[in-house]
This record gives structure tokens, C-alpha cells and sequence, in this order.
């Protein structure tokens, strides 16, 4: 890597940890307590398996057809994210208390790498996959996958950057899965294009 390279990664890094301390300085009692559980509720695709449920009890055969793509679509983003990503990435996660906040609105610090978001990837994979059925799903599941990928920063256990990569991650994966679906589709005999 070139000296002007490294020196551009030190300059991103640097808004990287002024926007986390930014973050982790501003007092926020009233949302503090919702974004905590919300991160919490995100914490091994939990809040996705029951928006996924919910889609297949209630939504009809295309219910069932985007909640199997959005699950599928989390798993193979976790397969991706959480063993070579981080591995490779090898970032440590943040130190608390670098400002003294309200501990109220932490989490418990995972033990894997800090780079990239596994919460911000599953999130906008699950979207993509489930949008590719409901495509009018498509729009709120990305803004809660947002605020999810927000919580993960406003939470204490990701910089920024982070929960961007992830992001991006996840929605190449997320919309891969759902172009795989489609092209299945097409090719099994008997199936409506419409179904």
C-alpha cells in the first residue's frame, strides 16, 4: 500500500473515531433505552427470524416466499460477515468510557472483531431478500435495518465505519440472494412468475 493511501486511511479512521466520540458525548436519555433494546433484539438475526414468521404466517405464498429469501439471505451474509470478514478485518471493538454517558444505553460488548457490523449487514440483507417477494417491504425494512445499524454505534460496540461497511456488505448479499431467487424461480418447471 502507497504512503498516500495509508495516509488516507488514517484521515477516514480519524472521522471514524470524532463522529463515534461525537456520538457517544451527546446525551440522549429519551431514545437511549429503545435504541438499547432494539440493538439487543437484533443480536443473533432474532428480530428478523420474527418478522420472518410473522411474513409466512400471515402474508400468503408470497409472505412464505420473502420470508425464506430474507432468511436465506441473513445466513448466507453471517456465513460471509461473521468468519472471513471479521477475521480479515481483525478491528477491535470500541473502548468504553472514553466520555463519561449514561451507561443505560450500552450493550454488552461482543467478543468478535469490530469490522464490519454483522447487526448493520443481517439487517439490510434481510431487507433486500424479503423485498424481492415484497417489494413494497422493502422501503420500512431498510430504515429499520438503519436504526438498527445506528443502534450498533449509539450503543457503544461499533465505530461508524463499521456499521457503513456492513451496510454495504449486506446489501450486496442481500440483493445477490435475491437475484439467485429469481433466476431459481425461472428455471423451476410449473411455477408461476407471479407467485
Amino acid at each position: 500500500m502507497g504512503d498516500a493511501a495509508r495516509r488516507i486511511l488514517r484521515e477516514l479512521e480519524e472521522v471514524d473515531l470524532a463522529v463515534y466520540h461525537a456520538i457517544e458525548a451527546t446525551p440522549t436519555p429519551l431514545i437511549d433505552e429503545p435504541l438499547q433494546r432494539l440493538s439487543n433484539l437484533a443480536n443473533h438475526a432474532k428480530l428478523y427470524l420474527i418478522i420472518a414468521a410473522l411474513l409466512a404466517a400471515c402474508g400468503g405464498p408470497k409472505g412464505r416466499r420473502a420470508a425464506v429469501t430474507g432468511v436465506i439471505a441473513v445466513g448466507v451474509n453471517s456465513a460471509i460477515v461473521n468468519i472471513p470478514m471479521k477475521f480479515v478485518g481483525g478491528r477491535a471493538r470500541p473502548t468504553p468510557g472514553t466520555v463519561r454517558v449514561n451507561e443505560g444505553r450500552r450493550v454488552r460488548m461482543p467478543t468478535s472483531t469490530s469490522f464490519p457490523s454483522g447487526h448493520s449487514a443481517s439487517g439490510f440483507a434481510f431487507a433486500a431478500g424479503v423485498a424481492e417477494a415484497l417489494p413494497q417491504l422493502g422501503m420500512p425494512l431498510r430504515g429499520l435495518a438503519t436504526v438498527v445499524a445506528y443502534s450498533r454505534v449509539h450503543c457503544g460496540v461499533h465505530y461508524p465505519g463499521d456499521v457503513i461497511a456492513g451496510s454495504l456488505v449486506g446489501m450486496a448479499v442481500g440483493e445477490g440472494t435475491a437475484r439467485s431467487a429469481r433466476w431459481l424461480r425461472r428455471r423451476l418447471p410449473g411455477r408461476s412468475m407471479n407467485a
